[in-house]
């Protein structure tokens, strides 16, 4: 890690150099979504911190539109699988298929076997299935009978869910929640968003196609550089004074949300937070982190993390007024 001024400099230079291979990917994706600049950019973030990213808004915000453009822009494998309820976890991690002539099962490998995965309306689908892709997005690696197979690099799951009020949802187990990175919340356009996507959609001849600008090993090759950016000791107190605020906000003179709060963040947390961190400034062009790069990312690793009480719901406070009310009281270095 960069501790010296020069050092940090050098640091700096390199990731300016990868960093401009990222800014034209999402120049690239900004041809086909119109607006969702924020979406966009924290979708990069799980790209370069390799986190797992879950987006979640109502039917129509292209969601799927925009992480289907991030495949295409990468040169590499791509797999959607569309969540029913009737899917099976063999139908995405695969299954042993028995060979008459020798007696034996071969291993037939699931679209799970890809680096970048859309799992579309992960919620439609029940416990059984949303928990087949524990192992895959913590430990890299599926199992299949006795033998574990290893996933390919880069591997990302980037899954789509409907809000939970909607019917026919499965509500996510909260460790499969706490696999995903980052939670990304999306909003309706604006209207003048709007009107460029009617511009734009109207006709199947005015819809843009993305073309590849990167390829797996320039993101793998940004992901070396990015464990390098500098981040000093007070930034991380930081990010865990932040996390341990969800957990004991007493501690820290925010007695008015303990009772909002059931369960704080989970040490995932903390170093979800350093790796954002370290991705936003990246994306920035700078080799050190500032505490505004964790602010930026912090509620997008804690909302899906801070499980709010009952009484918070009876006030109808959400995980992201707990959030932002952490944000705006814990010291800043």
């Amino acid at each position: 890690m960069a501790t010296t001024h020069a050092e940090v400099q050098k640091v700096g230079e390199l990731v300016r150099q990868h960093s401009e291979h990222f800014e034209r990917l999402l120049a690239e994706i900004g041809r086909v979504i119109v607006g969702q600049e924020d979406l966009l950019r924290k979708m990069l973030v799980g790209l370069l911190a390799d986190g797992h990213l879950l987006l979640e808004g109502v039917p129509g915000l292209a969601k799927t539109l925009a992480v289907s453009s991030l495949a295409a822009a990468i040169r590499t494998r791509f797999q959607r699988i569309q969540f029913t309820p009737d899917l099976l976890p063999a139908d995405i991690l695969g299954t042993l298929v028995f060979q008459p002539a020798d007696g034996t099962f071969v291993v037939k490998k699931g679209p799970i076997f890809a680096n970048l995965i859309l799992a579309d309306e992960i919620n439609r689908a029940p416990a059984k299935v949303q928990s087949a892709l524990l192992e895959s997005m913590q430990e890299r690696q599926v199992t299949i009978g006795e033998q574990s197979h290893p996933l390919p690099e880069p591997f990302l799951v980037l899954a789509t869910q409907n809000p939970i009020e909607q019917e026919g949802t499965y509500p996510l187990p909260e460790a499969q929640v706490d696999r995903f990175m980052l939670k990304l919340i999306v909003d309706y356009p604006s209207r003048d968003e709007e009107r460029r996507i009617l511009d734009r959609m109207a006709t199947r001849r005015s819809v843009p196609h993305v073309e590849p600008v990167l390829d797996p090993q320039q993101v793998l090759a940004a992901r070396e550089v990015l464990d390098d950016i500098y981040i000093d000791d007070k930034v991380c107190d930081y990010i865990v004074a932040l996390v341990h605020a969800t957990r004991r906000p007493d501690e820290f003179g925010l007695g008015r949300i303990a009772e909002w709060i059931e369960y704080g963040a989970s040490p995932r947390a903390t170093i979800a937070l350093a790796k954002g961190a370290r991705a936003i400034a990246f994306l920035a062009g700078r080799g050190y982190v500032t505490p505004q790069d964790v602010k930026t990312i912090a509620a997008d690793v804690l909302r899906h993390r801070v499980i709010v009480s009952y009484e918070a719901q009876a006030e109808e406070k959400t995980s992201d007024d707990v959030v932002a009310y952490v944000l705006d009281h814990v010291e800043v270095p």
